[in-house]
This record gives structure tokens, sequence and C-alpha cells, in this order.
């Protein structure tokens, strides 16, 4: 298998109801790049978050006394505490300077996921209300237009328990199963898999991670190219949760 990994270099800053395919559509002309059946393009959330004016300006919080008190043990702002609260359906865990929450949408992450970086002073970015329809509506007027079977990733950067620094992260999906599940499956040696489940959307996120970058790279949108399981995968219902796993099976939150 050969990957080819893709930024668009020529994506503008992005305003509100601002239409991402058009964009897409414009950039990959203006630098030869075709979009073609099987392709991946992931989209960093920011992107959608700015297309969607689905931002929280933080002057019009009001800190409740909770967030106060979180504020003090973790030192950060207490409105951005609340922030975080709003878009949370409970906290896991405070650590030094962050806080651990399970957000609406059911993932486990530090700060509910929002972002202060790359927008504008006094605003900061809260996860996409429902990024798998985001990333539906992309993928359908992408593949009407050009006549083809692509998938569109929505991404984010969270870190991970046990290990430092962070990863891109699929928060949101269309056109793939999130999840390949290659039970039954043969190894090298013929013996069977018994558990493998693949999380092949967070994998291409992280691909994609390493040419969007985390400061002023500007390229919020990568196309993955070559991915042979994609026929496989194919799925056009499925979003994003066949990744979250089932409080009830998770062993470090009870």
């Amino acid at each position: 298998m050969r990957l080819e990994i893709i930024g668009l270099e020529t994506i503008p800053l992005v305003n509100k109801k601002e239409d991402i395919s058009k964009l897409i559509l414009k950039s990959s002309q203006n630098e030869n790049v075709s979009l073609e059946n099987g392709d991946i393009v992931l989209i960093a959330e920011t992107l959608i978050a700015k297309s969607e004016g689905n931002v929280i300006l933080l002057e019009d919080i009001e800190a409740s006394n909770e967030a106060i008190q979180i504020a003090k043990k973790t030192k950060k702002d207490p409105k951005i505490i609340q922030a975080i609260l709003n878009e949370s359906n409970e906290i896991v865990a405070l650590g030094p300077d962050f806080i651990i929450t399970e957000t609406k949408h059911g993932f486990v992450c530090a700060n509910a996921g929002i972002d202060e970086s790359n927008i504008d002073n006094g605003l900061a970015k809260p996860i996409p209300p429902n990024p798998d329809k985001s990333a539906d509506k992309i993928r359908k007027k992408l593949e009407n237009i050009l006549e083809i079977e692509i998938a569109v990733i929505i991404t984010d950067t969270q870190g991970r328990a046990f290990r430092n620094g962070a990863i891109g992260t699929a928060i949101g999906s269309s056109g793939i199963n999130p999840l390949w599940v290659r039970k039954g499956e043969k190894d090298l040696y013929g013996r069977e898999l018994q558990t493998t489940e693949i999380a092949v959307a967070d994998e291409l996120a992280s691909a994609a991670s390493l040419l969007m970058g985390q400061a002023d790279e500007g390229i919020p949108i990568v196309i993955i190219k070559g991915f042979t399981p994609f026929d496989t995968l194919r799925n056009e219902v499925c979003g994003i949760q066949g990744l979250i796993r089932d409080k009830k099976f998770d062993v470090f939150r009870k």
C-alpha cells in the first residue's frame, strides 16, 4: 500500500456560512489536486466551527460557583471552565491545569475539546454540535458534483491517557466506517484474530495532523489518497459513534 497525503495550502480564513465544499473544490483545482474515488478528505474542526458560526464569546459567560472553585484548582479562567461545563455531560477528572470531561457527544477529552487557538481574541471554539452531520453534508455535496465516492472526516487534536503529547483524532465522519473490525481474519501464522479492531478514522486523522500542524501552518484540509481498505469500509450511514467505548466497558471510569 502506498498512501499519499496532500495538504491544501490555498484555503483562506473562513467566515460564517462559508461553503466548505466550494473551498475544497476551488483549492484542489488551483493546486492541481484531483478528487477521485476512494479519497479521504480530512477537515480540521476549526474550519467547521468558523463556517457554522459555532464559537463562544467569553465575555458573555457568567461563571457559576462550581466553575470558580474548579478554576482555583486548575488555574484556568472561570469563564473557560464554565464554557467547558456547558459543553459537558459530566466531569471525569481534574488535572493541574486542565479538566477531563465527557462532552455532550460522548467524547472523553480535556477541556471538553474547547480551544482558543487559531481564532480571534475573546473567542473560543467548542466541538461542532454534530460533526457527523457536518461531514455528511460536505461529502454528499462533493460526491454529487464530482460523481465520485469519497469519505470526509472531521479532525480535532486531543491528548491520550498515559501518554504525553497530542495527536489528530476523528470527531466526525461520513462515507466510511471509522472502526475496522478484523475479528475472524488470519494473522501471518494462520491464527484467527479474536478481538482486533482498528480505529482507522483516528489513524487517518493522525496522519493528516502531521501536515495540518498546531500553529501557523494554515493547512486545515488534507486529502489522503491510496487508502486501499476504503472499499471494505465504505459506509454511508454510520458516523463516529462506533469509536466511542460504552461507559460500562470503561474500566478507568466508575
